[in-house]
């Protein structure tokens, strides 16, 4: 399999390797995202050397480690006795005479082992950097422990850093290339379940449908795929029974406070305490209108699951394991199947807000992209421009439907985008549409004529 994408990833690593000093790079990003492989795509044909932390005793921790430099840089003393203390060690690697690369991956468990060790390495660093040419990079998948352990404030390593990079899920089009021969419908099918994270995409048999992939990979006990949120959130979390539990009601459209205490019986304080801790890994997010102004103070936020294998699992297979367990698969993928249509618009909706981002020349660049909502008014994708030369807008419909989209649906969306307060005066307005089943030829020639962006599928049409 190809390499996809992280082609600024690694211009991003290549332009640092090329400064003449000491680099301490800090790359961290949800579990499965591709840190490890990008690592190693960077340090091939360089001199360069990758620890992976374990969850070991720091007697072993050390023991590995020095076996791992002194394979190396080609030591047999360090190969039989190794290091005796981590002082030692970065002094070694720090005024080694030797521009390499040095990779500490799932460096969470470096320091579970020995919390010391940040303390340590600062001191090492502080010592040594200006006489080191090493290029060290750590990685960390414990996203919460990386922010706060080793990029927070409070952390020893607080300003050591030369760089740093949260590496994000795929967008649409780059994860999409996993299935490069195969229809679009195919693709953001499988991006409904596999999301941003190219380990899920490799989880896929290539030759099969994506019902055969479902089945196979996803709703089959023993499967990788089966309870790999059950794996991740128990790594992240101590209590993990609540936030199956909240993880449930979002996936099932319960999308406030409320509403999720309803459905959960967990009280307002507790609640907000776990939502913070699910912010923080990144499984899900508190979702606002784009246009608004003052989002701490707003009322209007509504919560949703980011990442698609965590929304689809909590919303069709954790409900439904006891089926699974005994032998009702075939029945599950029929149920899955059947509501699938009404599911895939939001789907849609994420793939055409990276899809519209890739094609801003045609528009502006936008400050804010997401949707839009107020009381029973809503608007699937606004973008705004607020910095240019005047405030600019973006209106946009997504329409996961087996008919064409016409001019009525044009007519609706134009009456909508009155009822958006934001610069309305003094604005210029874009409008916008995707459609799996292509347009009408009134719209089409509408469109040409307005100027309006038209995308059947992910290709675009009329601009």
């Amino acid at each position: 399999m190809d390499f996809i994408d992280r082609e600024h990833e690694l211009s991003f690593l290549e332009e640092k390797w090329k400064e003449d000093k000491a680099q301490f790079i800090v790359l961290w990003g949800k579990r499965r995202v591709g840190k490890t492989e990008l690592v190693k795509r960077f340090i091939k044909n360089k001199p360069g050397v990758y620890f992976l932390s374990e969850s070991v005793s720091p007697k072993d921790q050390l023991s590995r480690f020095s076996k791992t430099i002194g394979g190396f840089f080609e030591e047999p003393l360090l190969l039989t006795r190794g290091f005796t203390e981590w002082e030692e060690m970065f002094e070694y690697v720090f005024l080694k005479k030797k521009k390499f690369v040095l990779i500490i991956d799932e460096f969470p468990y470096l320091f579970a082992s020995n919390p010391a060790i940040l303390t340590i390495f600062q001191k090492a660093w502080d010592e040594y950097r200006s006489k080191s040419d090493i290029f060290l990079i750590i990685l960390g998948s414990s996203i919460s422990m990386m922010e706060n352990e080793v990029l927070g404030y409070r952390s020893p390593l607080y300003g050591r850093r030369t760089a740093q990079w949260m590496l994000n899920p795929l967008p649409f089009k780059a994860a999409a290339s996993f299935r490069k021969e195969k229809p679009f419908e195919d693709k953001l099918l499988h991006f409904a379940v596999a999301g941003g994270i190219p380990e899920y995409w490799l989880k896929f048999d290539p030759s099969k449908s994506f019902k055969e992939n479902l089945l196979l990979h996803i709703i089959k006990k023993g499967e990788f795929l089966y309870d790999e949120p059950e794996f991740i959130l128990r790594k992240e979390l101590r209590e993990p029974r609540y936030y199956f539990s909240i993880l449930k009601a979002i996936a099932q459209g319960k999308r406030k406070n409320s509403e999720i205490i309803n459905a959960t019986g967990i009280n307002n304080t507790s609640l907000n305490k776990y939502l913070g801790v699910l912010s923080d890994l990144k499984i899900i997010e508190r979702e606002l209108p784009a246009t608004e102004e003052k989002p701490l103070k707003s009322k209007k936020g509504l919560y949703k699951i980011t990442d698609e294998f965590f929304r689809f699992w909590f919303r069709f297979v954790f409900p439904k394991r006891s089926d699974i367990e005994f032998g009702k698969s075939a029945e599950l993928l029929s149920e899955i199947l059947n509501e699938l249509p009404q599911y895939m618009g939001s789907v849609y909706e994420k793939a055409a807000k990276d899809i519209l981002i890739d094609n801003q020349r045609l528009y502006f660049t936008p400050d804010a992209i997401g949707r839009w909502w107020d009381k029973n008014e809503e608007i699937d994708i606004v973008a705004i421009n607020k910095n240019g030369r005047q405030p600019s807008i973006l209106f946009c419909e997504v329409k996961w439907t087996q008919k064409p989209v016409g001019k009525n649906i044009y007519e609706s969306l134009k009456e909508k985008a009155k009822k958006v307060d934001w610069n309305r005066d003094n604005r210029i307005e874009y409008f916008s549409f995707f459609s799996k089943s292509g347009f009408t030829e009134e719209m089409i020639k509408m469109a040409a004529s307005k100027n309006i962006l038209l995308f059947k599928e992910d290709k675009l049409q009329i601009n």
